[in-house]
């Protein structure tokens, strides 16, 4: 459950820090006072889109934080698990929210902080909010096939998934055979063209880097006469009877001649200077095998120069460098290839499609018929849960029709077609007066019918999903009397398998919940603030009292709304004794 929510700079909300109970919570208060920034604080710390224009005029950040405790088999442990996020059931879930004025959003699970999306896929699993317009969804029939399948729980999701996979592989290899069917044309044009290239470049044999290895080596030889002249001319210097060598080994001589009369002092220059001499004659020696290996080759030249030519035209013509032209070659040998044996990859594709086709037509019937196990399961308990909200002579059912089609695929006898969710149309029904057929929602629902709906389904979903936080924003919009008493006693009901929150402006509501708590706006000098009052049972009385009578209240509206609280706690306990 949601032990606790602090908000701070938060639209009108200055501060307030809120600590729930579990059961039935109500919201109250006058219309403008600030009830639905309480269930935006609540959407933001699900992972909902923020923005710069909620936080609170003048501040710098706006800041949510809320601590969830939930049991221990949950499946959001599970959750947090796989997306690294450390988390011990000991210590509760506490998520944190902040969103500056520039437009920043930092969201922590537990101090860590994580991404928006991991946020959402955390969120899911702990609260849920139905806002005054989700109960539009209903009249979308494009929905309907979400609510039944996720009704139909784990058995539908897995034929489900193995669907898909097969029907992506399917239409995988259909676009390829038809991109190979219309490229055939061109491809058998392209045929002799491709041959010559691949001839033409093969027979050229090149090599990976060849043409950088070649221009190096053609500088090489074209500065061959320079090259041996000035290590020549080196040597000769070094080594000559007038060059460096002979120089270096008179001095030595008179050295030595030196160190035999005074060897203190001469001994380690006579031993520098022979150092010298002897890497000097080495240097000479070097000299001479480099002079000897110079290539004077002309014919190597032209060669080069031929290659290297050859190497341009094809850089022309396949691609900027020669490891490019190779990546061409290969891609060409391809589709060479591909052509000379498109039968064969044709007729290979065709079978690898007919039997993924086959495959997803499988799972698609049984998930045909997993629907309509399920659409006849959610029909009797939808009007088991509608029978409870006062519409006990409504009629609901799921319609479940295949998708056909001309140009589709022929399953049991009829041209259908394979869509991602598999071969169904599916759509919901309702009659809510005796004598009238089935019609769709949208045609015939009033706006207090589809609340009472929407309640219904949620009633049923709670007990599927486990998700351990329920809001209603004004989920008795458009009802009024035995309907909204019947209402709030659904909600009462469902608060024992889970948190539930309302936003209402029904006293038959309030007066039902375990928790109620008053959202009042508040003027000090120039600045409106938003306050959280969370009332005892004279301030439930004085405020019951007022949705009763308007602006002024009596003595007698206060004896009605006194009456009205002891009533309700004993149709409570009613409730959940039987």
């Amino acid at each position: 459950m949601l032990a606790n929510l602090n908000i701070r700079n938060l639209a009108v909300i200055e501060a307030v820090q809120l600590s729930f109970r579990q059961g039935f919570q109500v919201l109250t208060g006058e219309t403008g006072a600030g009830k639905s920034i309480v269930i935006d604080a609540l959407t933001l710390i699900a992972g909902g889109r923020g923005s710069s224009d909620w936080v609170r005029f003048g501040c710098d950040k706006a800041e949510i934080e809320a601590l969830f405790e939930i049991s221990d088999d949950h499946p959001v442990w599970s959750v947090l698990a796989r997306l690294g996020v450390e988390a011990s059931t000991e210590e509760g879930l506490v998520i944190r929210r902040e969103m500056t004025a520039q437009g920043k959003s930092v969201s922590r699970i537990n101090g860590q902080m994580v991404n928006l999306t991991m946020l959402r896929e955390v969120g899911e699993w702990l609260v849920n909010i139905h806002g005054q317009h989700e109960h539009q969804s209903l009249l979308k029939v494009e929905e309907h096939m979400n609510w039944l399948d996720a009704f139909g729980g784990a058995a539908i999701e897995e034929v489900k998934t193995k669907y898909y996979e097969a029907f992506e592989k399917y239409m995988t290899l259909t676009k390829q055979l038809h991109e190979l069917e219309e490229t055939s044309k061109q491809a058998l044009q392209m045929h002799d063209l491709y041959r010559f290239q691949v001839e033409e470049i093969t027979d050229a044999e090149l090599k990976a880097d060849e043409d950088e290895l070649l221009a190096e080596e053609k500088r090489k030889l074209s500065y061959a006469e320079k090259l041996f002249q000035n290590a020549s001319e080196a040597y000769e210097a070094i080594y000559s009877d007038k060059g460096g060598l002979n120089t270096i080994s008179k001095a030595i001589l008179r050295l030595q001649e030196i160190e035999a009369l005074d060897s203190a002092l001469l001994k380690p220059l006579l031993e520098q200077t022979q150092s010298a001499f002897y890497q000097l004659e080495d240097a000479a020696y070097q000299l001479r095998d480099y002079r000897e290996q110079i290539e004077f080759n002309p014919a190597r030249i032209d060669k080069i120069e031929q290659r290297l030519d050859l190497i341009a035209s094809f850089r022309r013509k396949y691609g900027n460098t020669v490891k490019e032209i190779l990546e061409y070659l290969h891609k060409i040998q391809n589709e060479l290839q591909l052509i000379e044996n498109k039968d064969a990859v044709l007729q290979k594709l065709q079978a690898e499609a007919e039997a993924e086709l086959k495959t997803a037509v499988s799972f698609a019937l049984t998930l045909s018929k997993l629907r309509q196990q399920s659409a006849a399961n959610l029909s009797v308990e939808i009007e088991s849960e509608l029978r409870d909200l006062q519409m006990e002579r409504t009629r609901f059912a799921v319609k479940l029709d295949r998708i056909l089609d001309p140009k589709g695929i022929e399953i049991e006898g009829s041209k259908v077609k394979l869509t991602r969710n598999g071969c169904d149309q599916v759509e919901f029904l309702i009659s809510a007066n005796p004598g009238e057929p089935l019609r769709s929602l949208n045609k015939i629902a009033s706006g207090g019918e589809l609340s009472r709906i929407m309640l219904a389904m949620k009633t049923i979903f709670a007990k599927v999903d486990r998700i351990p936080v329920l809001v209603f924003d004004e989920v008795d919009t458009g009802v009024s009397g035995r309907a909204a008493q019947a209402i709030a006693e659904k909600l009462s009901l469902l608060s024992a398998d889970c948190q539930v929150f309302s936003i209402t402006h029904l006293p038959q509501v309030a007066c039902m919940a375990d928790a109620h708590y008053l959202i009042q706006k508040v003027v000090e000098g120039e600045r409106t603030f938003t306050q959280v009052i969370d009332l005892d049972e004279q301030g439930r009385i004085s405020e019951l009292a007022r949705m009763l009578g308007g602006v002024e209240v009596t003595e007698k509206t206060l004896d009605h709304a006194h009456e009205m609280l002891r009533m309700a706690n004993q149709k409570k306990q009613d409730i959940r004794q039987g």
